[in-house]
């Protein structure tokens, strides 16, 4: 299995733990990046942008990978909304500090104007009540609804830098139900014979159809089996992936069964025979 790239350094935590999480799952299920494509309906190319870092995957490429996979998609999803309210902060930040260089431009004072001598009158004259210059009413306004402006996208910078600060440490303790995902369940093998037929003890001897992207007990005690006719399914971890529809397939081949990877009736009692 090809080595996974190393994340960007710029990279969110919060968005660096959801990849790393999402790659851990692909690489368990050992799914190549086509057939992640093909059961969960997002490209190869796209895939390969999600768990190479460069693009947050939407929430439903998530909630797909989790399903296929048989993973709670809980914690995965608490995980892809505190990266992408990070982002979403990430980019408000320099449109907020342009706004605040363009209102500091507008409120410069005006340059000193060059002092002349000023031409005394003949004869002194009253004094009469200054004018409002044109336009000045508008203008205040104009500069009130500016500063009001400006506070405000103080107070929601200020709101949005502190919830970068917490993003790292709120992680996925969030609330009680966006709790770390628990490790998969372990599977051993007691093979031995029970009523004349061989069993690993995992799932009360049923033969439940099972075929390939299936999980569970049925899938791992088809694995012990495989393994104790000397067959290697990979690892006892009731997951049908790759390796186990191999084993399967060349199991059936040896048995004069069809090689079709799906364990029925036919291939269980051959399994248990």
């Amino acid at each position: 299995m090809p080595r996974s790239k190393t994340l960007p350094a710029e990279l969110d935590p919060s968005a660096r733990q959801l990849v790393t999480r999402l790659r851990r799952l692909k690489d368990h299920s050992e799914l190549t990046m086509r057939q992640l494509a093909a059961k969960t309906g997002y490209s190869a190319k796209s895939w390969e942008r999600y768990l190479g870092g460069t693009s947050l995957p939407p929430r439903e490429a998530v909630e797909a990978l989790a399903r296929i996979t048989g993973t709670d998609p809980v914690p995965l999803l608490a995980l892809h909304e505190i990266a992408a309210d990070s982002r979403d902060g990430r980019r408000a930040s320099p449109a907020v500090q342009q706004q605040d260089e363009q209102r500091g431009r507008e409120q410069e004072p005006p340059a000193h104007p060059t002092t002349r001598p000023l031409a005394v009158p003949a004869a002194p004259t009253p004094p009469r009540a200054p004018e409002p210059a044109p336009g000045r009413f508008p203008h205040i306004a104009l500069t009130a609804g500016i500063a009001a402006l400006a506070v405000a996208l103080s107070a929601a910078l200020l709101l949005v830098l502190r919830l970068d600060d917490d993003a790292g440490q709120a992680a996925v303790t969030v609330s009680p139900r966006t709790t770390a995902a628990s490790p998969p369940p372990s599977y051993t093998c007691h093979i031995a014979r029970v009523d004349g037929l061989w069993s690993a003890g995992i799932n009360k001897g049923r033969t439940t159809e099972i075929g390939y992207g299936a999980t569970g007990a049925d899938v791992a005690e088809a694995q012990c089996l495989l393994r104790r006719a000397g067959i290697s399914p990979g690892g006892i971890d009731g997951m049908f992936g790759p390796l186990t529809l191999r084993a399967v397939k060349t199991f059936q081949d040896r048995a004069g069964l069809t090689a079709d990877g799906i364990v029925g009736p036919r291939s269980w009692k051959a399994l248990r025979g």
